[in-house]
């Protein structure tokens, strides 16, 4: 059921990769409820991916670029305008990777290079995002521009090594420009902490089965699936929502307000 909450609505989706990827499963959520967009992310992930598929089934145009790179965010947000007929109303930035997480080194061991990469493009290729539409005037007021974020900014877990340093600085950058776009376009900035999902990124940490079994047993809802969380960005990018803002919106079934479940006591 459709409730054409983006109709008229027009924006940028990054990250998309593949079937798996949150930012897939929110694309074809917000084509249903009415919005259009580009799809963008790097080339090599434009290779890599099945990005094309997406965009032939939402009928949407892919722009290849690195969202590390300021000068091709500036030509996006310029093909973007040109292409969806105007300014947008929504940004989803779905990115994220950490070599060291990658290729598995120790906490103890970090690739101080490869940790600055992570922050690079997990972090501050929002800032990047945000101070491009700011200069390029891309956005119209009362819009909506949602980060993906994850529990791990706030509480420690093994294994998320210095991705948990990224998302902590995501979540600080929206909080931070959140206020500025705010006063200056009515535009509102947010980032979801998603319960763990098995995505490609998802799939790549450590024992991520365990986990993604543990949050399902502490959560009183259960994990929040990808679909669950398209459904919570739609929303996010729609009016009804208008007044978040500066918020790191918990979408995880109860696990983050859990201090311990019968399920988890029955297992020790």
């Amino acid at each position: 059921m459709t409730h054409r909450l983006l109709h008229g609505k027009r924006g940028i989706i990054f990250g998309a990769l593949d079937e798996h990827s949150l930012a897939w499963r929110a694309a074809l959520k917000i084509k249903e409820e009415g919005g259009t967009f580009v799809l963008t992310n790097t080339p090599v992930a434009l290779r890599l991916g099945t990005v094309h598929q997406l965009a032939e089934t939402c009928q949407a145009q892919v722009i290849s670029a690195d969202a590390t790179i300021v000068e091709d965010l500036e030509n996006l947000f310029d093909q973007a305008q040109d292409i969806l007929g105007g300014k947008v109303d929504f940004i989803l930035h779905s990115i994220g990777m950490s070599p060291n997480v990658r290729k598995q080194r120790s906490y103890g061991d970090l690739n101080y290079e490869w940790f600055l990469k992570a922050m690079d493009i997990s972090a501050l290729s929002f800032h990047k995002i945000l101070q491009t539409a700011e200069k390029k005037d891309a956005m119209n007021e009362w819009g909506s521009i949602v980060a993906l974020s994850y529990i791990a900014a706030q509480r420690t877990f093994p294994d998320y090594s210095d991705m948990a340093q990224a998302k902590a600085m995501l979540e600080s950058i929206a909080r931070s420009y959140g206020y500025r776009f705010a006063k200056s376009k009515k535009v509102r900035v947010n980032t979801i902490s998603q319960s763990p999902t098995p995505t490609t990124a998802g799939n790549g940490v450590r024992g991520f089965e365990k986990f993604y079994t543990y949050a399902q047993h502490m959560s009183p809802l259960g994990n929040a699936s990808a679909e669950d969380c398209a459904n919570y960005i739609v929303l996010m990018f729609s009016d009804l929502s208008r007044m978040v803002t500066m918020q790191n919106l918990m979408h995880d079934g109860g696990f983050s307000s859990t201090g311990i479940t019968e399920e988890i006591l029955g297992i020790l």
